[in-house]
């Protein structure tokens, strides 16, 4: 990828139509990316979609949420599409409410990588999110959501975890930084799990060999684009492999410098509309 590019904040364009560009798909971050920090979506931002997609691109949410924390947002995206949900485990049907495609992490290989992981750090908290359109959000005691508006259902032992098929593994430290408990998670699990960091406050395990690029290419193929077609966003490390298979990729000003490193150009922070800047140059 070419050297990281900074943008100049535009002013929104007037309400002219949109001109074709070189991409046919915008893959989209949510946390730390398109959405503020209060969990909503800019009326720029909003606009900006509505007219690149009008304009005959298309938009996609590759996101670390699963399905069912997706769900409401894309009712504000206007979305009846595809969606990546879940790192890249599952590729998520809109229009009909239904997973085309899903891979869980094995629930007995969890624990394993859990126990391989506290026996280098001490304890840590955990939660998983089920698999399905209805999965549900379940913490051990002590877990922190770090995202205090999304809904989880607290259980009473960690094995209460485990009660129904999962997606992903997500992890909390008491004192160890993000970097330094994946970094750490990494160099024990191996094989059990694919180590990502997704935000402030959550490390993940998910399936062996998932990210967001195998979801994304996925999607791809069904839409019917490929790398070169497509421009990505992101703010944070799980985003790299999706940079790595996107023909351009954006990071957010706020983002982590990992990603930073590798992105072709860094835009302003989710908060000042970055997403948008970056569509109105393209598109607009």
């Amino acid at each position: 990828m070419a050297a990281p590019l900074t943008s100049a904040p535009l002013t929104s364009a007037p309400l002219t139509p949109a001109r074709r560009s070189a991409y046919a798909l915008i893959a989209t971050d949510l946390d730390g990316t398109l959405l503020r920090g209060d969990d909503t979506f800019s009326d720029r931002s909003l606009l900006a979609l509505t007219r690149v997609t009008d304009a005959g691109a298309r938009h996609l949410v590759v996101t670390g949420r699963p399905a069912p924390r997706v769900r409401p947002l894309l009712e504000h995206l206007r979305g009846r599409g595809l969606a990546v949900c879940g790192q890249g485990a599952q590729l998520y049907d809109a229009g009909t409410d239904r997973l085309l495609w899903s891979v869980t992490l094995d629930r007995e290989l969890a624990e394993t990588a859990l126990g391989k992981i506290e026996a280098e750090v001490g304890q840590v908290y955990a939660a998983v999110d089920q698999d399905g359109v209805d999965g549900l959000t379940l913490i051990e005691p002590g877990y922190r959501m770090p995202h205090p508006t999304l809904p989880a259902l607290r259980v009473e032992r960690r094995d209460d975890l485990w009660c129904a098929p999962i997606s992903k593994v997500l992890l909390r430290h008491p004192d160890l930084s993000d970097d330094e408990l994946a970094a750490t998670a990494r160099s024990v699990v191996g094989s059990l799990a694919t180590v990502t960091m997704s935000g402030p406050g959550t490390v993940e395990l998910q399936p062996c060999g998932i990210t967001k690029a195998t979801g994304l290419a996925l999607a791809a193929e069904h839409l019917g684009v490929g790398p070169a077609d497509t421009v990505a966003f992101g703010d944070m490390p799980n985003d790299v492999p999706m940079f790595d298979w996107a023909g351009y990729g954006v990071a957010m000003a706020n983002a982590h410098p990992e990603l930073k490193a590798v992105a072709d150009e860094v835009t302003t922070s989710n908060e000042d509309d970055g997403v948008a800047v970056v569509l109105e140059r393209l598109f607009l």
